[in-house]
C-alpha cells in the first residue's frame, strides 16, 4: 500500500510510522537509530568482516608485545642464538604462558575497575607496604632509564648503519623528539605509528625461510635438551626472562587500556569499569581483552623465537659474542644481503622509536596513580604535571646514559637483566591486587590464572635473586 504526503510517495512502513505517537516510533526505530546512529530506518550498517573486526580489537596487548621486542630485546636474543645457539629455545614455550597469564591478569584489573596499576597498588596495601612499593617503582624508573639509555643508543647505532652520522648525535635527536611527540602529539596518532611499528619485526620471520636453519637442533632446543648450567649461560636467561617479562608492561598494559577506556564516548574522564556496563558488553569487552593480549604476546614470543632461531643459524657458527649492530645486522644475510645493515637498522630504529614513549610513560603513570596524581597522554601537561614531568626526565636521563656508553650491546643485555630482577617482586604486588574480592569483584582470578600467575611470580623471583648475584659477583 502506498500512500502521498505533500506530494511524496510513502511506503506502508513509513505510513504506520507517521501515525504512531513519538515514543512508539522511538520504540519501532532500528536500534541503531534509537542510540542516536546516523543511520535511517531503511538502512543497515554494513557489517564488518571478521578480519576487519578482529584487528578492531587488537590495541593496548599488541603495542605491549611488540614494544616488548624492543631494541634490549633484539640484542638479548641476538645474543643468546650468538653464544649459545639454539640451546636457549626452551625459554619459548616457557615464557609464551607466563607473559599471557600476567598481562591478561594486568589488563583484566584494569577493565574490571576502570583504574590504573599504580591506583590499585594504593587501594590495596597500608601506608607500610606502599613506602616498600613506592621504592620499588623509583628502581623500575631507574631500570626504565637504563632501557631507554640502550634503546635510544640503538636508534642512533641504527642510523650510524644508514651512514647518517655519528650515534651520539642521533640518540639525542631520537630523545629531543620523541619527548616532544609525546608531550605535544595527538594520542590516537602515536598510537596508530605504534601499531604499525610492531610490522618492522615480521623481516626475522622471514630469515628462517631462507638461512640454513638446523630443525632438527631447533627441537632440541625447544625441549631443553641443550641446557646448559655455567653461571653466564643462566645470566642471560635471567636477561632473556627479563626482557619478556618486563615490569613496565604490567603498567604500560594497565595504563593504555585505561586510556582506551577514557576516550569511550561515555561523557567524564573517568574510565567505565565492567561493573558499570551491560552485561553483554561486559561480557564482549572481557573477551576482546584477552584477544588483544593473546596476540600481543604471541606476537611478541614468536619474534623471540625467530631471532633466536635465525641467530644461531648464522651468528651462532662461530659462538662469539656480539658487541655491535653491525655483528647483530649478520643475521639477516640470508633475506638481505648488502642491504642487511640497512633492514636492522631500520628494525633497530623502529621497535626503539616504539619501546621510548612505552619505558617512559609506563614509570610515570605507575607513580602517579600511586600518589593518586593526574596522569595519562591525553592530558597535557598543565593538567598531569608529575606525570610529565617523570616522562621528561626518564627521557632526558636515558638520552644522557645512552651518549656517554661505550658497549650498546652490552648496556641492552644489562638492561634485560635489570628487569629480570625487578619482575618478582611487582608480580607478587599484582597477584595480591587480583586475588582481592573487595577490588576486582566476581573478575578476580580464576584457578587457572591464580596457579600460573603464582607460578610466573615465582620464577621470576628466583630468576632475580640469581641475576642480582649474577651482575654483582658471577658476571
Amino acid at each position: 500500500m502506498l500512500m502521498t504526503v505533500t506530494g511524496c510517495v510513502v511506503s506502508a512502513d513509513e505510513e504506520r510510522i507517521l501515525l504512531m505517537g513519538p515514543n512508539q516510533v522511538s520504540e519501532n526505530l532500528p536500534q541503531e537509530v534509537r542510540r542516536g546512529g546516523s543511520g535511517s530506518p531503511s538502512q543497515t550498517p554494513m557489517k564488518r568482516s571478521p578480519i576487519a573486526r578482529f584487528f578492531a580489537v587488537l590495541g593496548p596487548g599488541l603495542v605491549t608485545g611488540a614494544a616488548d621486542d624492543d631494541p634490549s630485546g633484539i640484542a638479548t636474543y641476538s645474543q643468546a642464538g650468538a653464544i649459545y645457539g639454539t640451546s636457549m629455545l626452551w625459554t619459548v614455550p616457557l615464557t609464551l604462558p607466563l607473559m599471557m597469564v600476567t598481562q591478561e591478569i594486568c589488563d583484566r584489573m584494569a577493565l574490571a575497575t576502570g583504574e590504573s596499576l599504580g591506583a590499585l597498588i594504593r587501594r590495596r596495601f597500608s601506608r607500610g607496604p606502599l613506602i616498600a612499593i613506592g621504592i620499588l617503582l623509583v628502581a623500575l624508573i631507574a631500570a626504565n632509564c637504563f632501557n631507554l639509555a640502550a634503546d635510544l643508543n640503538a636508534i642512533g647505532q641504527g642510523m650510524n648503519l644508514l651512514h647518517a652520522g655519528p650515534p651520539w648525535l642521533w640518540s639525542i635527536i631520537a630523545g629531543v623528539a620523541i619527548t616532544i611527540a609525546v608531550i605535544f602529539g595527538s594520542l590516537e596518532v602515536i598510537g596508530k605509528i605504534f601499531k604499525w611499528l610492531c610490522m618492522v619485526l615480521i623481516v626475522y620471520i622471514g630469515v628462517l625461510f631462507v638461512s640454513h636453519v638446523n630443525w632438527g637442533q631447533v627441537g632440541q632446543g625447544l625441549v631443553g635438551a641443550q641446557l646448559k648450567f655455567t653461571p653466564a649461560y643462566l645470566g642471560l636467561v635471567v636477561g632473556v626472562l627479563g626482557t619478556t617479562i618486563s615490569p613496565y608492561m604490567f603498567f604500560w598494559q594497565s595504563a593504555q587500556r585505561i586510556e582506551e577506556m577514557r576516550a569511550e564516548d561515555r561523557g567524564g574522564n573517568t574510565a567505565p569499569a565492567l561493573k558499570d556496563r551491560p552485561p553483554a558488553e561486559a561480557k564482549r569487552r572481557l573477551r576482546n581483552g584477552k584477544v588483544d593480549v593473546f596476540t600481543g604476546m604471541a606476537f611478541s614470543v614468536l619474534i623471540m623465537f625467530a631471532i633466536i632461531a635465525s641467530s644461531a643459524a648464522t651468528l651462532g657458527a662461530h659462538h662469539k659474542a656480539v658487541t655491535s649492530a653491525a655483528q647483530a645486522a649478520q643475521a639477516l644475510e640470508p633475506i638481505a644481503g648488502s642491504y642487511a645493515g640497512i633492514l636492522f637498522a631500520l628494525g633497530f630504529i623502529g621497535s626503539g622509536v616504539l619501546a621510548v614513549p612505552v619505558l617512559a610513560a609506563s614509570g610515570a603513570a605507575g607513580m602517579a596513580g600511586l600518589l593518586n596524581k593526574n596522569w595519562g597522554l591525553e592530558r597535557s601537561p598543565r593538567r598531569a604535571p608529575l606525570f610529565y614531568g617523570l616522562l621528561g626526565v626518564g627521557i632526558v636521563a636515558g638520552t644522557i646514559l645512552s651518549v656517554v656508553s661505550t658497549n650498546p650491546i652490552g648496556l641492552l643485555v644489562l638492561s634485560a637483566i635489570v628487569n629480570g630482577i625487578a619482575a618478582g617482586p611487582f608480580l607478587v604486588v599484582i597477584m595480591l591486587i587480583s586475588r582481592n574480592r573487595k577490588i576486582m569483584g566476581g573478575y578476580r582470578n580464576g584457578r587457572l590464572a591464580a596457579t600460573l600467575g603464582w607460578a610466573t611470580a615465582g620464577i621470576m623471583c628466583i630468576a632475580g635473586a640469581y641475576g642480582v648475584w649474577f651482575t654483582l659477583v658471577g658476571g
